[in-house]
């Protein structure tokens, strides 16, 4: 092994959403003088406005930090259960993690899953108790449940504070003395594993790779394997945060190469980089699981013309975002516009924020489902990922619904409450495991088999509103199972609202329905005639409601006479609104407002 990778250790910080990890992360960076203090600022990995904003780690973002002579990669990742793709790519590029435990909420359900995740891809654990500085902390309670977890001795936990920066310098020590030192390959060829890209205005796609084997050189000729894709290495370096040229990359390291690709379909996440002159035929590097996409809805152009521009901007962001899939789809409400798959509904709402700000697109996004399995009464299977390609009801034999299974976290006292709400979304309970027993804070996981569509709608706002907030959740695809449902569609002024249509379960289709009619009364803009607003199953209403029409005051002129004048006059209007009825019949505008209320009903 070469003495340069013997000094160098490459680690990720994993931990629950709001654990600490960025606080962490940037005292990291001031303790090694990576970034000087003047320039130092909350969560500086975190770039984007909306991840300063929320508080939370969208991207995950490497840095290179130089301490008592070794080499330190460090890859923060996301926390939250929509982004562990982002972890898993974190983990297939480096070999120690730091597991994060925030000491006022202990293990929670994420802290679990990525921990799973680390254990998958055999890294070493470093175990660390965060937060001590808080009057809250239970570091002892917080103790116990890791050691119960991993197995390991009290001793081998870490307690630190990333606001304060106590005991941070005693991380970075066991990462070098704990910490694997990367594997020396085979030097036959220079092979790097690409764990992210971006797309640069300026430098146009970057990979962020860990190199495997040999050394990238800046004017390299490079090949993409997955891709077939050639170009050359217009600049090599290293993250300190920002991009740092250093012509070269060693085996073992972690920075970024300027691919010169144009096309940022060329540049994949988890392809095989391979540079220089190598004549053999070249294997890839084992990347990581692809992901899935489990939630589904459309995202449209308010403006047809600004489709191309939609396009563009959702290839762009293709590029840094491995889990998302969208494929075009033309609608008669709404025109031309994408049918988009995401992790869940809070990859959705960062997805299309980003739109908004990052390109300046006004968009109309319809209501998410998931994709169902339809078998047609002819033996042929379909994948349904929107309600308006749901075949004819005497069509289908039977369908199919994604199922997952979940892990809830709480404290024992919630236990009832968690049970009966999962209840009612058709959970199916499967058994209880105490992660610290014995004591008034017992905190259990509660494992359930649930449909996707469950969790999908307000599962997680009401899990922490019936915990007190104490809860935490994580989940992952189970199988299909069979499932009655059926198509509700949404009629304004006997018109159907394609963009409203939604798949639902027959027994909830009258509530599910009222509340849509109910917003669509309160939200729709009244007409000079009545509006009809009814939600329908096939030919059958089960519910409607009726928005009054503006009504003009044609008597106001009167001044007396006779009470025949002023019939005359209602009669008049009342002519007149029939009239209008059948002439406005599917000309009502739906505000966005409506699209939005009824997307987090």
């Amino acid at each position: 092994m070469s003495e340069s990778s013997n000094k160098i250790r490459n680690f990720a910080i994993l931990a629950h959403i709001d654990h600490g990890k960025s606080t962490l992360a940037d005292r990291m960076l001031e303790i090694t003088g990576t970034v000087e203090k003047r320039n130092m600022k909350n969560q500086i990995l975190d770039g984007m406005d909306i991840e300063r904003e929320r508080g939370i780690t969208i991207k995950l973002q490497p840095v290179t930090m130089q301490y008592q002579g070794y080499q330190l990669n460090l890859i923060d990742t996301p926390g939250h259960v929509d982004f562990s793709y982002e972890v898993s790519r974190s983990l297939a590029a480096v070999e120690t993690a730091v597991l994060l435990v925030d000491c006022t909420q202990g293990i929670q359900a994420q802290t679990l899953a990525n921990l799973y995740l680390a254990l998958e891809q055999d890294l070493t654990i470093i175990p660390v108790v965060n937060k001590i500085d808080l009057p809250a902390a239970n570091v002892p309670k917080t103790k116990a449940e890791i050691v119960r977890l991993l197995g390991c001795s009290e001793d081998e936990i870490l307690t630190s504070s990333g606001k304060t920066g106590e005991g941070v310098e005693s991380i970075l020590q066991a990462v070098i003395t704990h910490g694997l030192a990367p594997k020396k390959e085979a030097d036959t060829v220079s092979r790097a594993l690409i764990f992210d890209s971006k797309y640069d205005e300026y430098k146009g796609v970057v990979a962020f790779v860990r190199v495997f084997e040999g050394e990238l050189r800046k004017g390299d000729k490079i090949k993409l394997l997955a891709t077939d894709a050639y170009s050359e290495a217009l600049d090599i370096g290293i993250f300190k945060p920002g991009y740092f040229s250093t012509g070269s990359l060693q085996s073992g390291e972690i920075g970024y190469v300027v691919t010169g690709f144009k096309q940022v379909g060329d540049c994949r996440v988890g392809d095989t980089l391979v540079a220089g002159n190598y004549k053999d035929k070249v294997a890839p590097l084992a990347g990581y699981k692809e992901v899935t996409p489990m939630v589904f809805a459309g995202i449209f152009p308010r403006e047809g013309s600004d489709f191309e521009d939609l396009r563009e901007a959702m290839d762009k962001l293709k590029l840094n975002d491995a889990a998302l899939s969208f494929e075009p789809e033309r609608s008669d409400a709404l025109g031309f516009g994408f049918r988009c798959g995401f992790l869940g509904l809070l990859h959705l709402e960062i997805f299309q924020e980003r739109l908004r700000r990052e390109y300046g697109l006004d968009l109309i996004v319809t209501v998410p489902s998931v994709a169902y399995k339809v078998v047609t009464s002819n033996k042929e299977e379909l994948i349904i990922r929107t309600p308006q390609r749901l075949p004819n009801p005497n069509e289908i034999s039977f369908i199919e619904e994604p199922w997952v299974k979940l892990d809830i976290i709480t404290p024992q006292e919630y236990i009832g409450n968690i049970m009966s709400l999962s209840q009612e979304k058709k959970g199916i309970y499967k058994n209880t495991e105490y992660i610290s027993a014995g004591s008034d804070e017992a905190r259990a996981i509660l494992h359930y088999h649930m449909p996707l569509s469950a969790i999908l709608t307000d599962f997680y706002d009401k899990i922490k509103s019936v915990s007190a907030g104490y809860a935490s959740i994580n989940y992952e695809y189970l199988d299909y199972r069979a499932a009655d449902v059926v198509r509700m569609d949404i009629l304004v002024a006997e018109e159907q609202i394609e963009a409203l249509a939604t798949i639902v379960y027959r027994d909830d289709a009258y509530r599910q329905g009222k509340a849509i009619v109910d917003i669509l009364k309160d939200t729709l803009p009244r007409q000079m005639f009545a509006l009809k607003i009814q939600a329908a199953l096939g030919g059958k209403v089960v519910a409607a409601e009726r928005l009054s029409a503006m009504r003009k005051d044609v008597t106001a002129k009167l001044y007396g006479g006779d009470v025949t004048r002023k019939r005359k006059l209602l009669e008049k209007q009342k002519k007149g609104k029939k009239k209008m009825m059948a002439a406005g019949k599917g000309s009502v505008d739906i505000p966005p407002e409506a699209f939005v209320k009824i997307l987090k009903r």
